[in-house]
């Protein structure tokens, strides 16, 4: 299906405006689509790219959101009911979808039905009669202090690209943050001698975030060796080189993602560690030992970059959880006799 002029105008709205990353911005045209897929289905409606575009243009004048116009994809989505959306929701529930999945579809059709509405595109929103099914809480995996310690001790400390992997690993458990923030990081976001790092996150926005010792140390003995390296001499000795990338795969590129995932699983097979640990479950692990050892949640919301202090809480769960596990171990009266 090809896209419409009023999907296009949501898509720019997402990554303009909301600041949206083009990976969750497809998401969300994906679904948006599959919306679409089933009210031609229901409708028999096919786009028609002229008419599409001329009902876009009436609808843009002023007291004609809610009327109907000629029969056209765009006017059936923006004239939508809360009846025509259940439909398509019952829909989505025969296919079997997680309850996870369809609550993003739904997120999605609330953010464009939104975003239809105050753009004038539709006199009312039929997702403010839409409730969000209740989802069940799944924790957060995060692996033990012993556990981190082997997996930051494997990596080879004699050669530049051992060096930079332990910066890496030692970055990510230090400060908690993303593997797309890790890999956007610049030479000139550090501030070794302050402990501290900037970090550009989700919606482009910065945030300061302390740098531990080890991790310190770990960049400073990957940046000395760099330095020296004829693959990364070009990048390191550059007057520029502050906003070069930190992190550079063998080409003397930023390193990506992938990359990332695919180091960590080698380490995680040379000390027998769980293959399903990722990236993200170092970010889990830091938030859950900083909570055990004592950190306001208020505090970790804020290392972490979460704009919801609920986000947050998720971790609390887990350190109630070996709270209560110590005390079943050690209390004497735990336990039913």
């Amino acid at each position: 299906m090809s896209s419409l002029p009023i999907t296009d105008s949501f898509g720019s709205y997402l990554v303009d405006e909301r600041r949206f990353s083009p990976y969750t911005a497809r998401c969300y045209g994906a679904d948006l689509r599959q919306y679409i897929e089933h009210l031609m289905a229901e409708t028999g409606i096919d786009p028609n790219p002229a008419a599409e575009a001329d009902e876009m243009r009436r609808r843009q004048t002023p007291g004609v959101a809610g009327s109907v116009g000629p029969q056209t994809l765009t006017g059936v989505i923006c004239n939508a009911d809360a009846e025509l959306i259940r439909g398509f929701l019952e829909h989505l529930a025969e296919k079997e979808y997680s309850p996870a999945t369809m609550a993003r579809k739904i997120a999605t059709l609330r953010s464009f039905y939104k975003w239809a509405l105050r753009s004038g595109y539709t006199s009312t929103n039929p997702m403010t009669l839409i409730r969000t099914p209740r989802q069940s809480k799944r924790l957060p995996k995060a692996i033990t202090i012993e556990q981190i310690e082997r997996l930051l001790s494997a990596p080879s400390d004699s050669d530049v690209l051992g060096r930079r992997d332990r910066a890496m690993l030692e970055t990510l458990y230090s400060t908690g943050i993303r593997v797309s923030e890790l890999v956007s990081l610049e030479v000139g976001d550090l501030d070794l001698a302050g402990g501290s790092m900037k970090v550009r996150g989700k919606g482009k926005k910065e945030r300061l975030v302390p740098l531990g010792a080890h991790a310190v140390g770990a960049i400073q003995a990957y940046v000395e060796l760099a330095e020296k390296d004829p693959h990364f001499q070009a990048t390191w000795n550059d007057p520029n080189a502050r906003s070069k990338p930190l992190f550079l795969n063998k080409h003397a590129q930023r390193l990506s993602s992938r990359s990332v995932r695919r180091k960590l699983d080698k380490y995680l097979r040379e000390v027998g560690l769980d293959p399903s640990i990722s990236p993200h479950t170092l970010r889990h692990s830091f938030a859950t030992h900083l909570l055990d050892n004592g950190a306001d949640l208020r505090s970790v919301q804020e290392l972490l970059g979460h704009q919801s202090l609920s986000t947050t809480q998720v971790y609390t769960h887990l350190s109630t959880q070996r709270l209560r596990a110590a005390y079943d171990d050690a209390h004497p009266r735990a336990e039913a006799g």
